[in-house]
C-alpha cells in the first residue's frame, strides 16, 4: 500500500527528508487544487519532476536555457511527435548543436526550478509509488536530495517573506513619478524587463504571472524589488472595489504535537517507506 497523505501535515522538505533517508526509488505524486505534479526518484536521488501539463519536451527546456535557437527549436518540436527526448539529444550533439554537458544541465536546472516550486505548495494529496517510474524515453539526471532541500527551504522561508510584503496577487501595479529616470539608474533582468512590460491599473499581479509564465514566488521576489527600487507601487485593479482586509497566509512551520511525537511520526513513515 503506498505511503499517502496531505502536504497541510507533512510537508515537501519533509518528505523529500524521508525519501532521501530511505534511499527509495518511486514517483511521488501530489495532486494540488489546480494541477498536479510528480517527482520520480531512484536510490534517493532525485531524477524527474513534472508538474500538470506543462511541455517538457526536451527542445523546450533547450530553447528556454539558450542553447539552441528558435529556428533550431521549431525543427525539433516538428520530430517531437516522432522522436523520444533521447533521440532528439542525439541528433543535436551528432549535429553540433549542443553538448551532452548541455542537455544535462539544461535539464537539470529545470528539474530543479519544477520542484523549488512545489516547496511553495501548502495543499495537496500525495502518494509514493514504487511502481511508477518515467518513460524509457526520457532522460534523467540524477541529483542529490541534501542541497534541493537546503535550498528549497531557504526559497520556502523567502516566499514566507515576500507573502507577508505582497499578500494579495489581486492588486494591480502601476508606474510611480518620472519611472524612466529610475529606470535607467536600474539594471534588470530579461524577466524583470518583462514584468515591468505588463505593468498598467488594469493588470493584476496574478494577471502579470499568468502572461509572463512566472510562478508567484518568482513574481513577488522581482515586484518586491521594483518596490524597493521606487519603480512601482500598488494600487487596485482599475474598476474593482478594494480588496477584503486579511494578512497572508502562513506557510506549516511543523507537523504539530511535541518533539517526541514528531520523531515517532518521522519514524513510522520511514518504516513505512522502506516498506513499499
Amino acid at each position: 500500500m503506498p505511503l499517502k497523505g496531505n502536504l497541510r501535515d507533512f510537508s515537501t522538505t519533509q518528505l523529500l527528508n524521508l525519501i532521501n533517508l530511505a534511499k527509495k526509488t518511486g514517483t511521488l505524486v501530489i495532486e494540488g487544487p489546480g494541477q498536479a505534479a510528480q517527482m520520480a526518484f531512484r536510490n534517493g536521488k532525485l531524477i524527474y519532476a513534472q508538474i500538470g501539463q506543462e511541455d517538457n519536451n526536451l527542445a523546450v527546456i533547450l530553447r528556454k536555457a539558450g542553447k539552441i535557437t528558435d529556428e533550431q527549436a521549431k525543427a525539433l518540436r516538428a520530430r517531437a511527435a516522432t522522436a523520444s527526448d533521447k533521440e532528439l539529444g542525439l541528433l543535436l550533439i551528432n549535429a553540433g548543436y549542443a553538448s551532452q554537458n548541455d542537455i544535462l544541465t539544461s535539464l537539470r536546472n529545470h528539474i530543479l526550478e519544477v520542484v523549488y516550486r512545489l516547496f511553495t505548495w501548502v495543499e495537496g494529496l500525495f502518494s509514493f509509488e514504487a511502481a511508477l517510474m518515467p518513460g524509457d524515453d526520457k532522460i534523467t539526471v540524477p541529483i542529490d536530495l541534501e542541497n534541493v532541500i537546503m535550498e528549497g527551504s531557504r526559497r520556502m522561508r523567502e516566499w514566507e517573506q515576500l507573502a507577508e510584503e505582497l499578500p494579495n496577487l489581486d492588486m494591480a501595479l502601476k508606474f510611480t513619478e518620472r519611472p524612466d529616470s529610475r529606470l535607467r539608474n536600474v539594471s534588470l533582468s530579461v524577466e524583470e524587463w518583462r514584468v515591468v512590460s505588463y505593468i498598467n491599473p488594469k493588470n493584476t499581479m496574478r494577471q502579470i504571472a499568468r502572461a509572463t509564465n512566472l510562478g508567484d514566488l518568482e513574481l513577488r521576489r522581482i515586484v518586491y524589488g521594483l518596490l524597493q527600487a521606487g519603480i512601482v507601487e500598488v494600487v487596485r485593479p482599475a474598476g474593482e472595489p478594494l480588496p477584503a482586509p486579511g494578512g497572508a497566509r502562513r506557510l506549516p512551520v511543523g507537523l504539530g504535537g511535541t518533539r517526541t511525537e514528531q520523531k515517532s511520526l518521522i519514524h513510522r513513515l520511514i518504516a513505512r517507506i522502506r516498506s513499499l
